[in-house]
């Protein structure tokens, strides 16, 4: 199994630990992943006694209900094309800020190119960045092509692995041609913070600002293909899954000399920024859009 089967795989496992999906469902997604039931089964056994502790812990109080999503009403946002690798083309959602102050490439979360995504980049827009949130579901006909949200995790899951970074390539050119005489930058949560860490890794010197949300670091990699990036790394205190490769990212990014601040929200767990999900966390996600906004504010022109 693939570095990035694997992450895929333990995000349904986790995310049935936490009670977020039923053993039914969490069985669904792993075989779509590949994992057949003889691996699966003792996987989700072993949860099942954390789920037991978890539901006889005392609990506090209740949190606050949420408040709504972070940042500013977001501007519209329209489906485009554009040209790709190898003659292919690729899909997105753009939102032209209407005086730019740089521009921003948003990579999805493993469920594809959906409206909270397309919404990121609205705000964006509304914050002064033109921003382009790129479908890496494209070559598959793209993500609204998907009626199950697990096939297109799957669908993800059996794309050749140096496709997204070519793709994301491709989505700069696309942002630099858009906004001539800008600075882009690029963004991306969960399986796009890992996306956006891998960009890092194969070397994309355009890149003048990155802020990975919670994205898994890849084995090894070295960052110093993209000397000009100053680089937010976030980070949520409960997600120990992500967390356990934050210490590599750190170590790759002081080798390469970047510029860079690793912060690490209190309290929330992975995917906190998602006002759709059910980790939501209302203040830390205002407190992120607040730190990611002054970060591109500074880094990127």
């Amino acid at each position: 199994m693939s570095e990035f089967s694997e992450y895929l795989s333990s995000e349904v496992v986790v995310d049935y630990a936490d009670g977020l999906i039923s053993r039914r469902e969490a069985l669904h997604r792993l075989a779509l992943l590949g994992v057949g039931a003889a691996m699966a089964a003792p996987l989700l056994a072993a949860c099942d006694a954390q789920r037991a502790d978890t539901a006889a812990a005392p609990t506090g109080s209740p949190s606050p209900a949420p408040t709504g999503p972070a940042g500013p009403t977001p501007l519209p946002t329209q489906p485009i094309t554009f040209a790709g690798p190898q003659g292919r083309t690729l899909q997105g959602a753009w939102a032209a800020a209407a005086t730019p102050r740089g521009a921003v490439l948003v990579v999805h979360e493993n469920k594809g190119l959906t409206p909270h995504i397309a919404s990121v980049a609205g705000r964006l827009a509304a914050a002064g960045w033109s921003a382009l949130a790129i479908d890496l579901l494209s070559e598959e006909g793209g993500t609204a092509k998907f009626t199950d949200p697990a096939q297109a995790t799957a669908a993800l899951n059996a794309a050749p692995p140096g496709r997204f970074v070519a793709d994301m390539k491709a989505g700069i050119d696309e942002l630099l041609r858009r906004n001539p005489g800008h600075t882009v930058g690029a963004m991306g949560f969960c399986f796009g913070g890992g996306a956006v860490w891998s960009l890092l890794a194969a070397g994309e010197p355009r890149l003048h600002a990155a802020v990975p949300f919670y994205g898994p670091f890849p084995d090894g990699a070295s960052l110093s293909g993209s000397p000009n990036a100053a680089v937010l790394g976030v980070y949520a205190q409960l997600d120990d899954r992500v967390n356990a490769s934050r210490d590599a990212a750190r170590d790759a990014l002081r080798k390469a000399g970047l510029t860079f601040e690793i912060v690490t929200y209190p309290g929330v767990n992975h995917a906190f920024f998602n006002d759709t999900g059910a980790r939501f966390d209302p203040e830390a996600a205002a407190q992120a859009w607040t730190k990611l906004t002054a970060w591109f504010g500074e880094y990127l022109t």
